[in-house]
């Protein structure tokens, strides 16, 4: 039988209640942290760790952001040298098949006379 009363909330415990509600703020502050790591992580990724640790009068750098302006023709030049090395790795193929004729042609796989069976008559 259904009852039309509601929930019975009397089996609910103090211990109970204290999980639920510290398994949904563990949950909530997960959300909060990957929102923050996520929405900064553009910042982050930009972020210049040589000028971090050195600081900014560091005699080792030789080219400041400013210096260095990245062209088409030198994206293309890289590109270039990454496509070429990396076709370097494969070998080189013909690109033709040959197809060599066998004498027999018999084979135990193809064979359609082992699919034939005879039965005893009785």
């Amino acid at each position: 039988m259904i009852s039309m009363t509601g929930p019975d909330f009397s089996q609910i415990d103090g211990f109970a209640t204290t999980i639920a509600i510290v398994g949904y703020l563990v949950v909530f502050i997960a959300l909060v942290l990957l929102y923050f790591v996520f929405n900064n992580l553009p910042s982050l990724l930009r972020m210049d760790l040589r000028k971090l640790i050195f600081g900014k009068n560091n005699k080792e750098t030789v080219l400041s952001k400013e210096e260095v302006k990245v062209t088409g023709e030198i994206n293309a030049a890289i590109g270039m040298a990454i496509f070429l090395y990396i076709n370097e790795l494969h070998d080189e193929e013909s690109g033709v098949i040959t197809i060599k004729k066998i004498s027999k042609r018999y084979s135990p796989w193809s064979s359609k006379i082992y699919g034939l069976r005879q039965y005893p008559r009785h």
